[in-house]
């Protein structure tokens, strides 16, 4: 129970290793829904297919032999919309209610669906439910162009859609929400730090107890204030953490001996935080999340085929593809007969949003020479005092 009359109905799906079949999520997953009692019944969003079975009879448990009256469909990706073509079967007499994208795009992801009634809301809207009120913002880009938020000021409660959503099973006690939270941010929205800025915008001017999102636990108090400071920092592209991602692609290790001794060097030099990141073994998705929460980053890849080593190539498209600006970064390459790498990834970084990529360039022969020292240390002396 979120409060008197909020139930939580959500369903943990603890199996799931892979979300969006592309993020690791060793904790699994949870897909958020909310039923509102009042003198009309809404249900707010649907769960993955995967869930479905359990989730109606969590849905026709806590209705207790009511009816629903609306359903609230706020984002119609299939984690949260999977399960309305049982819903409907059930409840035929329901209003579906959502943006008029969302309703273009529900027959789509379920052909042959019984539409029935339909309410198609937009920015201001309010719905009656009784001694409740649903007021409908719209939050385009936030990350998909059909999603709405719902403020209840009676329960001065904000359904925030993937909003202040985080990797895991749901978990209303979790302390850490922001490492994973972090991680989904980055790896979701993004890219769309624009449009969660006007959505923060709008959110200031409401009186918010708490928020219910459809992934990971409610957010209230303390954790509330947190998440909202660190949505702020993330949709600006600001600096949560002043340090140095230092990560690089080694096909056969001597590129990984040369970031690890660029990152001693950095820490000896004084940087706050060093963090040294494999790309051909660690999760991208945590690597894209430490770019993201640090100001400077140095990437360090062999050359390959006349560029640049595949998963060092991944990284930095992946990056540009999540709009990565603001901040500094050296460059090192390795090369055996003919030095590649450099210039591929200074192709891919140019195109970035404020990227100042500093001098200078370390070019590694096959492996770390005693000449490649003095470069390491004047490269990481110009990261350093930038």
């Amino acid at each position: 129970m979120i409060t008197e009359n909020i139930k939580y109905i959500g369903c943990d799906d603890a199996q799931l290793d892979l979300f969006e079949s592309q993020y690791v999520t060793p904790e699994g997953m949870c897909y958020n829904s909310y039923l509102i009692l009042d003198d009309k019944v809404v249900v707010m969003d649907s769960v993955d297919a995967r869930k479905t079975d359990e989730w109606i009879e969590k849905l026709q448990t806590a209705l207790n032999g009511r009816q629903v009256d609306y359903l609230v469909i706020q984002h119609m990706e299939p984690d949260h919309s999977g399960s309305l073509l049982a819903f409907r079967k059930l409840f035929p007499e329901a209003t579906l209610v959502a943006s008029q994208k969302g309703i273009q795009m529900l027959a789509q992801f379920n052909p042959g669906i019984d539409m029935g009634t339909t309410q198609v809301v937009k920015e201001g809207d309010k719905l009656e439910l009784g001694h409740h009120t649903l007021q409908f913002f719209t939050a385009p880009m936030v990350h998909w162009p059909e999603v709405l938020m719902t403020y209840c000021p009676e329960e001065k409660t904000v359904f925030s859609a993937d909003a202040f959503g985080k990797f895991g099973v749901y978990d209303a006690d979790a302390d850490d929400w922001a490492c994973e939270a972090r991680r989904y941010y980055f790896n979701i929205c993004g890219k769309y730090g624009t449009p969660v800025s006007t959505i923060l915008k709008k959110l200031s001017a409401l009186d918010i107890a708490q928020v219910c999102p459809l992934h990971g636990p409610v957010l209230d108090g303390e954790k509330l204030s947190e998440a909202l400071r660190l949505y702020s920092i993330w949709s600006s592209y600001g600096i949560e953490t002043e340090g140095v991602l230092v990560a690089y692609a080694s096909i056969h290790g001597n590129t990984a001996k040369a970031a690890q001794k660029l990152g001693e060097l950095l820490q000896q030099k004084g940087a706050k935080k060093v963090v040294i990141a494999d790309l051909s073994r660690e999760d991208m998705a945590e690597v894209i999340e430490d770019a993201f929460r640090m100001n400077k980053m140095v990437v360090c890849s062999s050359s390959y085929d006349g560029d640049v080593f595949p998963p060092m190539h991944f990284f930095l498209w992946k990056l540009q593809m999540k709009a990565y600006q603001n901040r500094t970064v050296g460059i090192v390459e390795n090369g055996t007969w003919a030095p590649s790498a450099g210039r591929a990834m200074r192709a891919l970084l140019e195109p970035m949003k404020n990227v100042k990529i500093v001098d200078p360039l370390v070019t590694i022969k096959s492996s770390l020479s005693p000449e490649n020292l003095p470069q390491l240390e004047a490269l990481a002396d110009a990261i350093l005092a930038e």
